[in-house]
């Protein structure tokens, strides 16, 4: 027997998760969620928001009171929609293909392109997270023992990226590595010619109708592509929406499937595919993780997408775990 006696199957089981991410709210379980956008069917079937205190890449914004309209760093997910308009730009022919070898992208470094040890250096490293490069984020991102901070520390931000040691063969062991993300920013700003922000603007959220966007910038006045993009809740899930729809009519179909495709496993059943997370268990899924509970999530078999925001900074991610997995019913 239906618990609701004449609401149809799909409005039912929403029902039924908007129930679940209430109580989750009303016990506390996640009491740094700032935002909570659940599509289902193509529509919005769940929104909330929350309060507290917030930053912008580490600049203390103060208490906030979240709405539809307000702003949010969304962090590392930056990488994922970086991946996004890379596909774009190599639908046009104006970035080298996956397989290309990447230093000779940056032939002002003529040392680190004539360097036998990073001759097999391609792009697809770069897109997988496999460069095989000395790299560590595991540590907080206040100091330079990050190596994101000190990648925006340096004077040469792909400089300093390409000239880290080799410590392993490229494409053997996936390294979270935001400098990876960097460099696909630069192809994406040197082969179309604009700012990686403008071309974003142009090819992505002017087209889905965003009122409002942000691109944080280095000291160098480069839009930081591994983690200063800031967007409202409900637009990052139109970008899942998006990917959903296999690109619409903005990112070619056959480079939506090649994101999602699982290249190099992180750990059991949970891969990384280009710039995006893939999970191939039970529930197959894509996700776009950012730090401090910043998340995307695309179901293609269950007609998904859930977009959370939170504070959790530098502490992890147990007020959008709560959230997602109140919304999967796990």
């Amino acid at each position: 027997m239906r618990r609701y006696p004449g609401v149809r199957d799909d409005e039912e089981d929403a029902m039924g998760m908007i129930e679940r991410v209430d109580e989750v709210l009303r016990e506390g379980k996640a009491p740094a969620l700032h935002g909570l956008v659940v599509v289902s069917g193509g529509r919005i079937v769940a929104e909330r928001y929350g309060e507290g205190p917030d930053h912008r890449l580490g600049e203390p914004l103060g208490h906030v009171v979240f709405d539809r309209d307000t702003l949010h760093d969304v962090r590392s997910v930056s990488k994922s929609v970086v991946a996004l308009l890379y596909g774009v730009a190599l639908g046009r022919g104006l970035v080298p293909e996956p397989g290309e070898p990447l230093l000779p992208q940056f032939p002002e470094y003529r040392d680190l392109v004539d360097d036998p040890a990073r001759a097999h250096l391609t792009v697809g490293h770069a897109l997988t997270m496999t460069l095989g490069l000395d790299w560590n984020e595991d540590v907080p991102y206040t100091g330079p023992d990050n190596s994101e901070v000190a990648m925006e520390l340096a004077p040469d931000r792909y400089r300093f990226i390409l000239e880290r040691p080799v410590v392993e063969e490229a494409g053997t062991r996936w390294r979270y590595c935001g400098g990876a993300s960097a460099l696909l920013g630069a192809l994406i700003a040197r082969g179309t010619g604009r700012p990686l922000e403008e071309y974003a603007a142009t090819e992505l959220f002017e087209p889905l109708g965003f009122p409002a966007y942000e691109w944080s910038k280095g000291d160098d006045g480069v839009a930081m592509a591994a983690s200063g993009l800031r967007l409202r809740p409900v637009d990052l899930a139109a970008l899942g929406r998006l990917v959903l729809d296999g690109g619409g009519d903005l990112v070619p179909a056959a480079w939506v499937r090649e994101l999602g495709r699982p290249r190099v496993e992180i750990a059991d059943g949970f891969w990384y595919g280009y710039q995006w997370y893939v999970s191939t268990g039970g529930r197959p899924w894509v996700e776009a993780i950012g730090n401090g509970g910043q998340r995307l999530l695309v179901s293609p078999e269950e007609d998904l997408v859930v977009a959370v925001t939170a504070g959790e900074y530098d502490e992890g991610q147990g007020s959008a775990t709560a959230v997602l997995d109140a919304v999967l019913g796990r």
